[in-house]
Protein backbone atom coordinates (compact mmCIF):
# COMPACT_ATOMS: atom_id res chain seq x y z
CA UNK A 1 0.00 0.00 0.00
CA UNK A 2 0.77 3.62 -0.60
CA UNK A 3 0.65 6.51 1.50
CA UNK A 4 1.79 10.41 2.00
CA UNK A 5 4.24 11.06 4.54
CA UNK A 6 5.48 14.53 5.92
CA UNK A 7 8.62 15.71 4.34
CA UNK A 8 11.60 15.25 6.94
CA UNK A 9 12.92 18.94 7.71
CA UNK A 10 16.53 17.62 7.50
CA UNK A 11 16.46 17.07 3.86
CA UNK A 12 15.73 19.44 0.55
CA UNK A 13 12.39 20.74 0.59
CA UNK A 14 11.42 19.59 -2.84
CA UNK A 15 11.55 16.29 -1.93
CA UNK A 16 7.92 14.52 -2.36
CA UNK A 17 8.07 11.26 -0.39
CA UNK A 18 5.77 7.53 -0.48
CA UNK A 19 5.58 5.43 1.99
CA UNK A 20 5.23 1.76 1.02
CA UNK A 21 4.89 -1.09 3.38
CA UNK A 22 5.12 -4.41 2.45
CA UNK A 23 6.26 -8.02 3.64
CA UNK A 24 9.46 -9.90 3.43
CA UNK A 25 9.10 -13.75 2.30
CA UNK A 26 8.69 -15.00 6.07
CA UNK A 27 5.76 -12.55 6.34
CA UNK A 28 7.87 -9.96 8.61
CA UNK A 29 7.39 -6.42 7.70
CA UNK A 30 10.03 -3.72 5.51
CA UNK A 31 8.86 -0.53 4.49
CA UNK A 32 10.53 1.83 1.28
CA UNK A 33 10.62 5.25 1.18
CA UNK A 34 10.38 6.29 -2.47
CA UNK A 35 12.22 9.73 -2.71
CA UNK A 36 11.48 12.37 -5.62
CA UNK A 37 12.12 15.59 -6.72
CA UNK A 38 10.12 18.13 -9.02
CA UNK A 39 10.14 16.45 -11.85
CA UNK A 40 9.52 12.28 -12.51
CA UNK A 41 12.38 10.27 -13.05
CA UNK A 42 14.10 9.40 -16.09
CA UNK A 43 15.91 6.62 -14.93
CA UNK A 44 15.21 2.71 -13.55
CA UNK A 45 15.16 2.09 -9.73
CA UNK A 46 18.02 2.32 -6.98
CA UNK A 47 17.83 0.82 -3.86
CA UNK A 48 19.51 2.07 -0.70
CA UNK A 49 20.16 -0.58 1.49
CA UNK A 50 21.34 0.76 5.39
CA UNK A 51 23.18 -1.05 7.72
CA UNK A 52 22.38 -2.58 11.18
CA UNK A 53 20.31 -0.22 13.83
CA UNK A 54 19.96 2.56 11.49
CA UNK A 55 17.60 3.01 8.75
CA UNK A 56 16.76 3.98 5.79
CA UNK A 57 17.29 7.99 6.57
CA UNK A 58 20.77 7.49 6.95
CA UNK A 59 21.27 8.52 3.21
CA UNK A 60 19.60 11.33 3.88
CA UNK A 61 21.17 13.58 6.66
CA UNK A 62 20.71 17.25 7.24
CA UNK A 63 23.82 18.53 5.05
CA UNK A 64 23.66 20.75 1.86
CA UNK A 65 23.45 17.91 -0.53
CA UNK A 66 22.74 14.45 -0.20
CA UNK A 67 23.30 11.05 -2.16
CA UNK A 68 19.80 10.81 -2.84
CA UNK A 69 19.64 14.86 -3.83
CA UNK A 70 22.40 13.31 -6.66
CA UNK A 71 20.55 10.60 -7.63
CA UNK A 72 17.38 12.66 -8.76
CA UNK A 73 19.13 15.25 -10.21
CA UNK A 74 20.43 12.26 -12.37
CA UNK A 75 17.28 11.23 -13.41
CA UNK A 76 17.11 8.21 -11.03
CA UNK A 77 13.88 6.18 -9.22
CA UNK A 78 15.12 6.74 -5.92
CA UNK A 79 13.70 3.95 -3.22
CA UNK A 80 15.26 3.40 0.77
CA UNK A 81 14.57 0.30 1.72
CA UNK A 82 14.13 -0.40 6.22
CA UNK A 83 14.77 -3.90 6.13
CA UNK A 84 14.54 -5.90 9.65
CA UNK A 85 17.38 -4.33 11.16
CA UNK A 86 15.97 -0.93 10.71
CA UNK A 87 14.72 1.07 13.66
CA UNK A 88 11.87 2.35 12.31
CA UNK A 89 10.84 -1.42 12.75
CA UNK A 90 9.48 -2.95 15.92
CA UNK A 91 13.26 -4.66 16.80
CA UNK A 92 13.86 -8.70 16.71
CA UNK A 93 16.55 -10.96 16.75
CA UNK A 94 17.99 -11.16 13.04
CA UNK A 95 20.97 -12.64 11.34
CA UNK A 96 22.33 -11.73 7.85
CA UNK A 97 20.47 -14.76 6.26
CA UNK A 98 17.29 -13.62 7.38
CA UNK A 99 18.02 -10.25 5.43
CA UNK A 100 19.32 -12.10 2.36
CA UNK A 101 16.77 -14.91 1.98
CA UNK A 102 13.59 -13.00 2.98
CA UNK A 103 14.08 -9.39 3.16
CA UNK A 104 15.89 -8.44 0.13
CA UNK A 105 14.40 -10.60 -2.71
CA UNK A 106 11.03 -9.48 -1.37
CA UNK A 107 12.01 -5.73 -0.91
CA UNK A 108 14.03 -6.09 -4.68
CA UNK A 109 10.49 -7.47 -6.56
CA UNK A 110 8.50 -5.27 -4.43
CA UNK A 111 10.26 -1.81 -6.12
CA UNK A 112 10.25 -3.55 -9.97
CA UNK A 113 6.42 -4.59 -9.58
CA UNK A 114 5.22 -1.05 -8.28
CA UNK A 115 7.95 0.89 -10.84
CA UNK A 116 7.17 -1.67 -13.98
CA UNK A 117 11.24 -1.30 -14.05
CA UNK A 118 12.44 -4.99 -15.00
CA UNK A 119 16.07 -3.90 -13.68
CA UNK A 120 17.57 -1.78 -10.98
CA UNK A 121 20.36 -0.37 -9.34
CA UNK A 122 21.28 -0.61 -5.35
CA UNK A 123 23.76 1.06 -3.58
CA UNK A 124 24.57 -0.83 0.00
CA UNK A 125 26.12 0.06 3.24
CA UNK A 126 27.34 -2.24 5.96
CA UNK A 127 25.57 -4.97 7.10
CA UNK A 128 22.81 -3.83 4.15
CA UNK A 129 25.91 -4.69 2.00
CA UNK A 130 26.99 -8.21 3.15
CA UNK A 131 23.23 -9.37 3.40
CA UNK A 132 22.51 -7.56 0.35
CA UNK A 133 25.67 -9.63 -1.16
CA UNK A 134 24.67 -12.37 0.36
CA UNK A 135 21.54 -12.68 -1.61
CA UNK A 136 23.21 -11.46 -5.02
CA UNK A 137 25.62 -13.98 -4.77
CA UNK A 138 23.05 -16.90 -3.98
CA UNK A 139 20.63 -15.66 -7.02
CA UNK A 140 18.17 -14.61 -5.38
CA UNK A 141 18.25 -10.98 -6.84
CA UNK A 142 18.51 -11.12 -10.97
CA UNK A 143 16.90 -7.84 -11.47
CA UNK A 144 19.75 -6.05 -9.93
CA UNK A 145 22.01 -4.89 -12.50
CA UNK A 146 24.69 -2.77 -10.69
CA UNK A 147 25.82 -3.44 -7.00
CA UNK A 148 27.73 -0.11 -5.31
CA UNK A 149 28.87 -1.00 -2.23
CA UNK A 150 30.22 0.50 0.79
CA UNK A 151 32.94 -0.86 3.17
CA UNK A 152 32.14 -4.40 3.15
CA UNK A 153 30.71 -6.73 0.83
CA UNK A 154 31.95 -10.91 0.92
CA UNK A 155 35.35 -10.65 3.00
CA UNK A 156 35.03 -9.39 5.91
CA UNK A 157 38.38 -7.66 7.65
CA UNK A 158 38.46 -6.18 11.07
CA UNK A 159 41.03 -4.01 13.38
CA UNK A 160 42.35 -6.35 16.04
CA UNK A 161 40.64 -4.49 18.88
CA UNK A 162 37.12 -5.29 16.83
CA UNK A 163 38.41 -8.83 16.87
CA UNK A 164 39.34 -8.75 20.84
CA UNK A 165 35.67 -7.64 21.14
CA UNK A 166 34.03 -9.78 18.90
CA UNK A 167 35.84 -12.80 19.74
CA UNK A 168 36.51 -12.28 23.70
CA UNK A 169 34.00 -9.97 24.89
CA UNK A 170 30.88 -10.81 22.60
CA UNK A 171 30.59 -13.97 24.53
CA UNK A 172 29.90 -12.74 27.79
CA UNK A 173 28.02 -9.95 26.73
CA UNK A 174 25.71 -11.52 25.14
CA UNK A 175 24.64 -13.57 28.57
CA UNK A 176 23.74 -10.37 30.02
CA UNK A 177 22.02 -8.54 27.32
CA UNK A 178 20.80 -9.94 23.73
CA UNK A 179 21.49 -6.55 21.95
CA UNK A 180 23.62 -3.18 22.12
CA UNK A 181 21.89 0.18 21.94
CA UNK A 182 24.16 3.10 21.17
CA UNK A 183 21.26 5.06 21.96
CA UNK A 184 21.99 4.31 25.72
CA UNK A 185 24.62 7.18 25.62
CA UNK A 186 21.64 9.41 25.88
CA UNK A 187 18.74 6.71 27.42
CA UNK A 188 20.18 3.37 28.88
CA UNK A 189 17.12 1.58 29.16
CA UNK A 190 18.24 -1.50 31.08
CA UNK A 191 20.77 -1.86 33.83
CA UNK A 192 23.89 -3.61 31.23
CA UNK A 193 22.74 -0.25 29.21
CA UNK A 194 23.60 2.44 32.21
CA UNK A 195 26.59 0.00 32.88
CA UNK A 196 27.81 0.31 29.23
CA UNK A 197 26.99 4.06 29.32
CA UNK A 198 29.20 4.37 32.09
CA UNK A 199 32.02 2.53 30.83
CA UNK A 200 32.22 4.22 27.48
CA UNK A 201 31.68 7.69 28.96
CA UNK A 202 34.96 6.60 30.74
CA UNK A 203 36.70 5.44 27.79
CA UNK A 204 35.97 7.51 25.24
CA UNK A 205 35.99 11.44 25.28
CA UNK A 206 36.45 12.62 21.58
CA UNK A 207 33.34 14.27 21.95
CA UNK A 208 30.49 15.70 23.78
CA UNK A 209 27.51 13.68 21.80
CA UNK A 210 27.14 10.42 24.14
CA UNK A 211 25.36 8.56 21.23
CA UNK A 212 28.59 9.01 19.25
CA UNK A 213 31.03 7.68 21.89
CA UNK A 214 28.38 4.68 22.26
CA UNK A 215 28.20 3.86 18.83
CA UNK A 216 31.97 3.81 18.70
CA UNK A 217 32.32 1.02 21.21
CA UNK A 218 29.60 -0.91 19.18
CA UNK A 219 30.75 -0.51 15.85
CA UNK A 220 34.49 -0.53 15.54
CA UNK A 221 38.05 0.68 16.94
CA UNK A 222 38.91 4.42 17.19
CA UNK A 223 37.67 7.47 18.62
CA UNK A 224 35.52 7.90 16.80
CA UNK A 225 35.21 4.69 14.41
CA UNK A 226 32.56 5.42 12.17
CA UNK A 227 33.98 8.72 10.54
CA UNK A 228 35.64 11.39 11.17
CA UNK A 229 34.64 14.72 13.26
CA UNK A 230 36.43 16.52 10.57
CA UNK A 231 34.30 15.46 8.46
CA UNK A 232 30.80 15.44 9.96
CA UNK A 233 29.29 19.01 10.22
CA UNK A 234 27.83 20.00 13.48
CA UNK A 235 23.78 19.52 12.18
CA UNK A 236 25.00 15.88 11.26
CA UNK A 237 27.10 15.50 14.51
CA UNK A 238 23.64 16.03 16.27
CA UNK A 239 21.40 14.24 14.15
CA UNK A 240 23.08 10.92 14.64
CA UNK A 241 21.49 10.93 18.19
CA UNK A 242 18.34 9.69 17.04
CA UNK A 243 19.74 7.51 13.83
CA UNK A 244 20.98 4.24 15.56
CA UNK A 245 18.91 1.76 18.00
CA UNK A 246 19.33 -1.72 18.79
CA UNK A 247 20.91 -4.21 17.04
CA UNK A 248 21.04 -8.22 18.38
CA UNK A 249 23.76 -10.25 19.53
CA UNK A 250 22.21 -13.01 16.76
CA UNK A 251 24.25 -10.35 14.35
CA UNK A 252 27.56 -10.02 16.04
CA UNK A 253 27.68 -13.82 16.06
CA UNK A 254 27.61 -14.49 12.53
CA UNK A 255 30.19 -11.77 11.85
CA UNK A 256 32.53 -13.11 14.03
CA UNK A 257 31.90 -16.51 12.34
CA UNK A 258 32.48 -14.70 8.86
CA UNK A 259 35.54 -12.71 10.45
CA UNK A 260 37.21 -16.67 11.24
CA UNK A 261 36.56 -17.82 8.17
CA UNK A 262 37.81 -14.67 5.87
CA UNK A 263 34.53 -14.50 4.08
CA UNK A 264 30.73 -14.55 4.87
CA UNK A 265 28.72 -17.59 6.14
CA UNK A 266 25.53 -18.70 6.85
CA UNK A 267 24.39 -19.39 10.27
CA UNK A 268 20.99 -20.75 9.58
CA UNK A 269 19.43 -22.92 6.83
CA UNK A 270 17.49 -20.28 4.93
CA UNK A 271 16.12 -22.15 1.55
CA UNK A 272 18.02 -20.71 -1.46
CA UNK A 273 21.40 -19.53 0.60
CA UNK A 274 24.98 -21.45 0.75
CA UNK A 275 26.31 -22.46 3.63
CA UNK A 276 29.63 -20.68 2.43
CA UNK A 277 30.29 -17.31 0.24
CA UNK A 278 33.93 -18.32 -0.49
CA UNK A 279 34.07 -20.83 -2.70
CA UNK A 280 31.45 -20.83 -5.73
CA UNK A 281 31.38 -17.65 -8.06
CA UNK A 282 28.74 -15.29 -6.91
CA UNK A 283 25.58 -16.22 -9.12
CA UNK A 284 24.59 -12.79 -9.99
CA UNK A 285 24.96 -11.13 -13.95
CA UNK A 286 25.87 -7.45 -11.60
CA UNK A 287 28.50 -5.55 -12.01
CA UNK A 288 30.40 -5.00 -8.68
CA UNK A 289 31.55 -1.52 -7.51
CA UNK A 290 33.06 -1.38 -3.96
CA UNK A 291 33.81 1.60 -2.18
CA UNK A 292 36.16 1.76 0.54
CA UNK A 293 37.06 4.73 2.97
CA UNK A 294 40.64 4.92 3.65
CA UNK A 295 40.44 5.37 7.40
CA UNK A 296 37.45 2.90 7.99
CA UNK A 297 38.02 1.58 11.47
CA UNK A 298 34.87 -0.68 11.59
CA UNK A 299 35.78 -2.71 8.65
CA UNK A 300 39.54 -2.19 7.24
CA UNK A 301 39.51 -1.21 3.36
CA UNK A 302 40.87 -4.85 2.91
CA UNK A 303 37.71 -6.32 2.86
CA UNK A 304 36.78 -4.91 -0.18
CA UNK A 305 40.22 -5.14 -1.67
CA UNK A 306 39.59 -9.01 -1.40
CA UNK A 307 36.25 -9.09 -2.66
CA UNK A 308 37.81 -6.96 -5.58
CA UNK A 309 40.20 -9.26 -6.30
CA UNK A 310 38.47 -12.47 -5.83
CA UNK A 311 35.81 -10.91 -8.53
CA UNK A 312 38.86 -9.79 -10.68
CA UNK A 313 39.96 -13.76 -10.90
CA UNK A 314 36.54 -14.69 -11.95
CA UNK A 315 36.00 -11.47 -14.59
CA UNK A 316 38.70 -9.46 -15.23
CA UNK A 317 38.30 -5.79 -16.04
CA UNK A 318 34.31 -5.68 -15.21
CA UNK A 319 34.23 -5.05 -11.87
CA UNK A 320 35.86 -1.46 -10.13
CA UNK A 321 37.23 -0.44 -6.57
CA UNK A 322 37.55 2.81 -5.23
CA UNK A 323 39.75 3.55 -2.13
CA UNK A 324 38.73 7.11 -1.05
CA UNK A 325 41.41 9.26 1.24
CA UNK A 326 40.26 11.45 4.19
CA UNK A 327 36.63 9.22 4.56
CA UNK A 328 36.35 6.27 7.07
CA UNK A 329 32.81 4.12 7.31
CA UNK A 330 29.81 6.04 7.41
CA UNK A 331 31.48 9.74 6.63
CA UNK A 332 31.13 8.00 3.02
CA UNK A 333 27.66 9.29 3.05
CA UNK A 334 27.02 11.84 5.85
CA UNK A 335 30.86 14.02 4.94
CA UNK A 336 30.54 17.50 4.66
CA UNK A 337 32.64 16.77 1.53
CA UNK A 338 30.77 13.77 0.28
CA UNK A 339 28.91 15.19 -2.12
CA UNK A 340 32.20 16.61 -3.91
CA UNK A 341 34.57 13.96 -3.09
CA UNK A 342 32.40 10.68 -3.27
CA UNK A 343 28.70 11.09 -4.76
CA UNK A 344 29.69 11.86 -8.54
CA UNK A 345 31.69 8.98 -8.65
CA UNK A 346 28.87 6.79 -7.52
CA UNK A 347 25.67 8.34 -9.69
CA UNK A 348 28.53 7.52 -12.82
CA UNK A 349 29.40 4.22 -11.52
CA UNK A 350 25.27 3.13 -11.51
CA UNK A 351 25.27 5.15 -15.29
CA UNK A 352 27.87 2.95 -16.36
CA UNK A 353 26.87 0.04 -19.21
CA UNK A 354 26.92 -3.04 -17.39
Amino acid sequence: MTTQVPIRPTTRADHRVELHVTSALDGHPVTLLRVSGRHDPTREPVILVHGAGVRGEIFRPPAERTLVDALIDDGWDVWLLNWRASIDLDPVAWTLDDAAAWDHPAAVRYVSSVSGSPTMKAVIHCQGSTSFAMAAAAGLLPEVTTIVSNAVSLHPVIPPVSVFKIRRLRPLIQSLTPYLNPAWGDEPDSLFGRAARAAVNLTHRECDNAVCRQVSFTYGAGRPALWSHSNLGPDVHEWIRGEFGKVPMSFFAQMDACVRAGHLVSVSRREGLPEDYGVSAPQTGARWVLYAGADNRCFLPESQERTYRWLEGLEPGRHALHVVPGYGHLDIFLGRNAARDVFPGMVAELARPT
